[in-house]
């Protein structure tokens, strides 16, 4: 099998058929599967809670609301048009209500609203496919755009609250926890101060991003390099979206905790609430986040609050959104060099995972990317294509107009060093011979091909390698062909 070189390798099996019929060789396994953290939004989590749960979220007002804002647009189309019918409506009477070149948003809205059980699924006397809304969603849609919502707990007086931040120290304190937070992740003594991290936020770090053996000090896992690299919001929602997964764990019930980080979502930035008002679940949750930088709390004589910063505010936004997005820093020249203008150690730690350092000023830190640096990231499990992302979307305002914000020499370098270490794909693949004529073969051959799995072929001797998720479908069509 010279033709297929270095791409694969593929360990041959002897057996024979007597009836002729192709026979199979598996493939060596992947010596190195890629490691991608998805980070989730609430709506996704939403959607993947049990119909029981999901209509008891239901219930509340804000969840409604929120997931009301989260549809894409032609499904609120469809929930506000909806929402004063009670009887089903035919899957053929909406189609009615779309333009011709509006089929496919129209079954990703229908497949969105299924998905969150807005939409309940039935068949009539004809059994044709109809669609209702959800009953508790729906009556808790109207009442809200009749009466307008009435959040649980109100601002307290300014009577009784200290001095409140304003609301850019508030984001710079949700900035210096995040912060904290990060580094402590990346290196505990590499904080300016000591972040107090509560052992439920803890877990989430060890489930996924820290990993330890016995009594070693704590290691970054290939996710947790690649989680320094994402972005700040997707990075909350990873975090987020991994602490209501443990939610169990801590006997809360994990519907009870987005119901309460989405009601959360509805609150006003910079104003104090009673922490009176949560309940004792609640209240835990509200320390947690405080370590992640969501709320501050505050104390007076008698009575103690919480404020939300605009990371709790956000928190039922769409990954989607750039809007707060922050200014990039970092400068890429032609010949590797790096200047990153910012003070923070967060930055600079960051960096270092893919550049070596030559020195730090008060405002400037001063790297270069080179071979060395990148090959040590290539082991971490940091890719060439997050590199590149983090160096664009950081990118300083004075470079981030240009196109291409990274000199292209530098991006087209970065993949080539990573692909030095790539020079051998393997890929989980069957091989197939012993083809009982060249109709069969070239049938199968055309099969594979449809699937997308068809990797090599050999019309001399009739033999072929396809991919290992098609093997099933291509046995059955071999089958088929006897």
């Amino acid at each position: 099998m010279d033709d297929m070189g270095s791409r694969q390798r593929v360990n041959r099996q002897t057996t024979k058929n007597p009836k002729g019929i192709a026979t199979e060789r598996r493939k060596a396994q992947s010596r190195m599967p890629q490691v991608k953290i998805i980070a989730k939004n609430f709506m996704d989590m939403v959607a993947s809670l049990p119909a029981m749960k999901l209509d008891q979220l239901y219930e509340n007002a804000f969840i409604c609301e929120a997931i009301l804002r989260s549809l894409p647009p032609l499904a609120k189309k469809f929930v506000l048009q909806m929402l004063y019918i009670d009887a089903p409506v035919t899957a053929k009477s909406m189609e009615e209500w779309v333009l011709p070149d509006g089929v496919s948003k129209y079954k990703v809205a229908v497949d969105r609203l299924i998905q969150l059980r807005v939409f309940i699924e039935t068949a009539d006397r004809k059994r044709e496919t109809t669609y209702k809304l959800n009953p508790t969603f729906q009556a808790n849609l109207q009442k809200l755009l009749i009466h307008g919502e009435v959040l649980a707990r109100e601002p307290m007086p300014s009577n009784i609250t200290v001095r409140l931040p304003n609301l850019e120290e508030l984001e710079a304190y949700a900035l210096d926890q995040w912060e904290c937070f990060l580094l402590q992740l990346i290196n505990s003594g590499q904080a300016d101060k000591p972040s107090n991290i509560s052992s439920s936020v803890m877990k989430v770090f060890q489930k996924g991003l820290l990993s330890q053996r016995d009594k070693e000090t704590p290691r970054l896992t290939e996710s947790g390099f690649q989680f320094l690299l994402m972005e700040t919001n997707a990075q909350l929602w990873y975090i987020i979206r991994e602490y209501i997964s443990n939610a169990e764990e801590r006997d809360v019930d994990p519907a009870d905790l987005i119901s309460f980080l989405l009601e959360l979502s509805f609150h006003v930035t910079g104003e104090a609430y009673d922490i009176d008002t949560l309940t004792e679940e609640q209240r835990y949750a509200i320390k947690d986040l405080a370590d992640l930088g969501l709320v501050k709390l505050q104390q007076g004589r008698k009575d103690s609050w919480f404020i939300p910063t605009k990371l709790a505010t956000n928190l039922s936004m769409s990954l989607a959104d750039s809007s707060s997005r922050k200014q990039g820093f970092v400068v890429v020249e032609t010949n590797f060099r790096m200047y990153a203008y910012s003070s923070s150690k967060l930055h600079c730690e960051i960096l270092r995972l893919f550049s070596r350092i030559e020195y730090q000023l008060p405002n400037l830190i001063v790297g270069a990317i080179t071979k060395e640096s990148l090959y040590n990231a290539f082991k971490n499990g940091i890719t060439a294509q997050q590199i590149v992302t983090f160096l664009q979307q950081n990118a300083h305002p004075r470079v981030a107009e240009r196109i291409p914000s990274v000199p292209e020499n530098v991006t087209d370098q970065i993949r080539l060093w990573e692909s030095d270490l790539n020079r051998v794909d393997i890929t989980p693949a069957h091989f197939y011979d012993e083809f009982p004529s060249r109709e069969v073969f070239e049938a199968a051959c055309d099969y594979a091909r449809e699937w997308n799995g068809l990797l090599w072929e050999d019309s001399k001797t009739l033999r072929l390698v396809v991919k290992a998720d098609i093997h099933t479908h291509m046995r059955e069509h071999l089958r088929r062909q006897k």
